[in-house]
């Protein structure tokens, strides 16, 4: 099988890649691009772990070739920050204690941030029902729910972490 060169735009920059046809885009991301959050572990689509977002809906990245995300915006959980700054949604996680061995954890943030970007209030079910195909096997959901509620709704009374400071507030510390 011969390879193909082919153009992806990943978290806002287009690469120039020569592919196999039957090359997944999992292993596109992870082997030819560096970009090892998303993670196999079923590689069935069933787990969620290979989530990311391909214009803006979530995906199953072990189950779609390469191919079929040419002329797409695909974004990974290393698009979700700032550069170093984390996003909200991923500081929501670390201060809920919503993460334990992690292997999970990239693509429960990419299925909660398009939830998030679809509806910016959703309810404690519409958030269950939005991380249904995202197996965890640490931490029983609560947390990773919490996370993402409080993420939506942000409340100083909901919980014991402390909200993220932003870029201005610690700039106005540093004056």
């Amino acid at each position: 099988m011969e390879k193909i060169g082919i153009t992806l735009n990943v978290n806002g920059k287009p690469h120039e890649l020569m592919i196999y046809p039957n090359e997944t885009l999992l292993d596109v991301l992870r082997d030819k691009l560096d970009l090892t959050g998303s993670k196999e572990s079923c590689g069935e689509g069933v787990c969620g772990s290979c989530t990311i977002h391909m214009d803006g809906k979530p995906v199953r990245s072990c189950l779609t070739l390469a191919l079929e995300a040419i002329g797409s915006e695909i974004k990974t959980v290393e698009g979700l920050a700032d550069g170093d700054e984390l996003s909200n949604l991923q500081q929501s996680f670390i201060d809920h204690g919503a993460v334990q061995c992690g292997f999970c954890t990239p693509g429960m943030l990419m299925s909660a941030d398009a939830l998030l970007k679809e509806n910016q209030t959703p309810d404690e079910k519409t958030i269950r029902k939005a991380l249904a195909g995202n197996i965890c096997r640490c931490t029983g959901y609560a947390k990773i729910v919490a996370a993402v509620a409080h993420t939506a709704q942000p409340q100083d009374h909901c919980c014991d972490c402390k909200p993220k400071e932003s870029k201005e507030s610690k700039e106005s510390k540093n004056v």
